[in-house]
């Protein structure tokens, strides 16, 4: 299904209480639908302006409002923080969050830099509950499809790995350009795309990448934030790659291609498979396209989040994840010659 609905899928066993920082745009996406597929409660919320998380809670039957993202941590009937906040907000939060004994799953990039990343992953471990980043792509089929093919030797001996994602540009004022919130092209898709490449490389090419060069683009007018950037890649066992994104592209294309010694294979959207659940395989035989379902990946995603927390299931996108995908993005943003994000002040 399209949206994430359940498809009569029946209640799971525990029913989490989900609190909410802020009332994102991606909220309803990202966690409303996937609860409400799922069968987990949206417990609480909080935002800056007060209004704003009463207009949310009632327009997504959120159980409770609460005057401040402190509050939510504080709420004993809390079980799980989501955090939805600025880029620069996401590290800082995510730490308060873990600290009062939350289990967190954090939008991406859930820290600014590596280096706050690192203390993320402290506070996780410090605290023993679940912490993880949505990314939310491995855990759909269409992912797992890729990871078949590759394993099965459809594409022969790995060569290239490309992950690129483009999109028109956000509105001028919209806080992804804004470099005190850790904004920029990067932070915002980028980081899909070095995230992947360190998933791929980590199972099929001796490890994750390194970043051999970088260029990017400014936006006009806003020094250090980057409108495009892409990365040339090499991994330990000589396999090239390509990550990088453009946020101000005539079109949208967040596509994924793996090129090996006999074939090919193309996710024409790797990231939104509830808009395009398909696959091309190019090889001797010919070309073949196979759909691999449109169910939402962010449902897939909160059904792997709640089995870790109620079974101990790990996760694939955990706090070990998040520091190296977030060396990946430093090391991006230093070979194009910018500067580091850093954490917004709270």
């Amino acid at each position: 299904m399209t949206d994430g609905s359940s498809g009569g899928q029946p209640a799971p066993a525990v029913r989490l209480r989900i609190g909410l920082l802020g009332a994102a745009r991606i909220a309803e996406l990202s966690i409303v639908k996937p609860a409400a597929a799922t069968g987990h409660r949206l417990y609480a919320v909080a935002a800056r302006d007060e209004s704003r998380a009463k207009e949310f809670a009632e327009r997504h039957a959120v159980e409770h409002v609460h005057a401040c993202y402190a509050d939510v941590l504080a709420d004993p009937e809390v079980e799980v923080v989501y955090n939805p906040l600025a880029n620069g907000l996401h590290g800082p939060w995510n730490q308060r969050a873990l600290d009062a004994g939350k289990h967190v799953l954090s939008e991406k990039p859930s820290a600014a830099n590596a280096a706050e990343a690192r203390l993320v992953r402290t506070a996780a471990q410090r605290a023993g509950t679940v912490f993880m980043e949505a990314f939310h792509y491995p855990y759909h089929p269409l992912f797992e499809r890729v990871c078949e093919l590759i394993d099965a030797g459809a594409v022969g001996e790995l060569r290239h790995l490309e992950a690129v994602l483009r999109m028109p540009a956000p509105d001028k004022a919209d806080p992804r350009w804004r470099l005190d919130l850790a904004g920029g092209s990067t932070m915002d898709l980028g980081c899909y795309s070095l995230s992947c490449l360190h998933l791929l490389g980590q199972r099929y090419a001796g490890g994750s990448p390194r970043v051999l060069s970088g260029r990017a683009r400014e936006r006009a007018d806003l020094d250090g934030v980057d409108e495009c950037l892409f990365a040339d890649l090499e991994f330990p066992s000589g396999v090239t790659g390509v990550a990088g994104s453009d946020m101000a592209a005539s079109e949208w294309d967040f596509h994924l291609t793996v090129t090996g010694s006999a074939g090919e294979i193309h996710v024409p959207d790797f990231p939104r498979p509830h808009l395009d659940d398909s696959l091309v395989l190019r090889a001797a035989g010919g070309e073949r396209v196979e759909h691999l379902g449109r169910r939402s990946s962010y449902t897939y995603q909160l059904e792997a989040f709640a089995a870790a927390v109620c079974t101990g299931t790990p996760v694939i996108t955990d706090a070990e994840f998040s520091v190296r995908s977030m060396e990946l993005v430093d090391a991006a943003y230093a070979a194009a010659g910018l500067p580091l994000r850093q954490p917004t002040p709270v």
